[in-house]
């Protein structure tokens, strides 16, 4: 791809090209054409590809599986995806067509699975990982999806009192359970232990003490999650090690325990200069576990992932038009989109969350280092290159140009409807953008409609109580 703007940038970075491309000077993404969908529908929009879900999914299952088979792995793979992630019915529709096994994190979640269930779209042998904390709510509506049918319930105790609950309502059922370990987390985090999951220390003695005797539980799984994700660090391996040995020395006291929970998912490509080796990732935690196991003579462990960010992540894009721009002072020149940044992409305003950021048009202009705003009146809401560590380029342009020049944030389908609370009340009452999904039909056709419009005056009206 030859121009101005990938050029600039691979003086220092190396590009992956995957997912982008141009055509007649407008940026595609994954073969559709932004153009086209700017024309068709306006701006801002957000984009979700739908294809993409399973090509992530098949591309986790079959370097697990290759690995498994390489090494002589004696348990097996299976992938999870957690709906906190994105809870939209097309998203996990989408997964649900690849086979995926799915993981809670509240009580509604229960009543998602039970539509879907209604729909057809799963069935009762599908593993249901429930994770969060259990409030009694949470866990009546676990006990009703359990009497529907779904045997493959995992109820993940994240803390010890949560036992008392669960024995309140198990009656005469016979419950799958898993226990989940406390980590100690990064140095650089506020605290020191992670506020979820058991302290190591407790584990074996609260296992024997009110498990390993309880005829109406069964220990299947142990939950090992870091929230940074899974990455070739220092810390990471350090936790996996202690959670491994935990593991085994669990294994020992308890046959029916078989699935061994890597919470924590695999990043995704946030900038340009992205580069994970997954598949040594995988092989090493393969490799990890079977010695491991080999050399305490336990068998190995099922493995499951929870992947979210991963699974859905990489599906997402928000397209913008830049209104305005403005030159503050001799250095800082701001571009104003048509949305606001903290309403629709929050995860950047809020944890610096960084999102691969590419102008959609006039990639043959000069090049400049640019700030962008957004419209709400919090100086809160932007962008720019110092709160990232990169260099923000975009194409400069004049008033006079005929056409106005159109940004992407890609890679964005993961959080963000979730934490700016999709269809709700937003800062300065902007509305969320319009949400426009991209699909294949059967012969590999571009399908795209529109799931909702921009957000109306009234929508947020009746919200507020002005419309009683």
């Amino acid at each position: 791809m030859k121009n101005t703007y990938f050029n600039l940038i691979e003086q220092t970075y190396y590009f992956p090209q995957e997912g982008f491309d141009l055509r007649g000077g407008y940026l595609s993404f994954h073969g559709v054409s932004i153009k086209y969908l700017i024309e068709k529908y306006g701006t801002p929009f957000r984009l979700i590809y739908l294809p993409r879900i399973g090509e992530q999914i098949k591309k986790a299952r079959n370097l697990f599986n290759r690995a498994i088979k390489a090494s002589h792995y004696r348990g097996k793979y299976h992938y999870c995806y957690c709906t906190k992630c994105c809870h939209f019915h097309h998203v996990i529709g989408e997964a649900l067509k690849h086979n995926v096994n799915l993981e809670t994190s509240s009580s509604f979640d229960i009543d998602l699975i039970l539509k879907l269930y209604a729909k057809g779209e799963l069935d009762q042998s599908t593993m249901i990982v429930h994770n969060g904390y259990k409030t009694t709510d949470y866990l009546s509506r676990i006990m009703k999806l359990i009497d529907a049918g779904f045997d493959n319930c995992i109820i993940i105790l994240d803390s010890t009192k949560e036992m008392d609950r669960l024995n309140k309502l198990v009656g005469n059922r016979k419950i799958k359970i898993g226990l989940r370990m406390a980590i100690n987390e990064e140095p650089q985090s506020a605290y020191y232990t992670s506020r979820l999951g058991i302290r190591p220390e407790e584990m074996i003695e609260f296992y024997k003490d009110h498990i390993k005797e309880n005829k109406n539980v069964e220990l299947k799984m142990f939950h090992f999650f870091v929230d940074s994700g899974i990455k070739d660090s220092l810390y990471y391996w350090g936790e996996f090690q202690k959670a491994l040995k935990l593991f085994i020395d669990l294994k020992k006291e308890s046959p029916s325990l078989d699935s061994l929970n890597l919470g924590g998912g695999f990043p995704i490509r946030n900038h340009l200069g992205f580069e994970y080796d997954y598949e040594y990732m995988i092989r090493e935690i393969i490799n990890n576990i079977k010695e491991a196991c080999d050399n305490d003579g336990v068998h190995e462990p099922d493995i499951y992932t929870e992947f979210g960010k991963y699974t859905v992540g990489e599906s997402g894009a928000i397209i913008f038009e830049v209104v305005e721009q403005k030159q503050q002072n001799d250095h800082e020149l701001w571009y104003i989109i048509n949305n606001s940044l903290m309403n629709t992409i929050p995860d950047a305003w809020s944890i610096h969350e960084k999102f691969i950021l590419l102008p959609i048009n006039k990639w043959d202009n000069e090049y400049t280092k640019i700030n962008i705003g957004g419209i709400s009146c919090d100086h809160s809401d932007y962008y720019n290159s110092e709160d990232f560590n990169q260099q923000i380029m975009l194409p400069k342009f004049t008033d006079k140009d005929k056409d106005p020049l159109y940004i992407g944030f890609f890679h964005t389908g993961a959080y963000q409807d979730a934490i700016s609370g999709y269809g709700g009340i937003k800062h300065c009452l902007i509305p969320s953008p319009k949400h426009v999904i991209v699909d294949r039909d059967e012969s590999g056709n571009f399908v795209d409609y529109v799931y909702r419009n921009e957000q109306g005056v009234d929508e947020m009206l009746n919200i507020l109580g002005y419309n009683e």
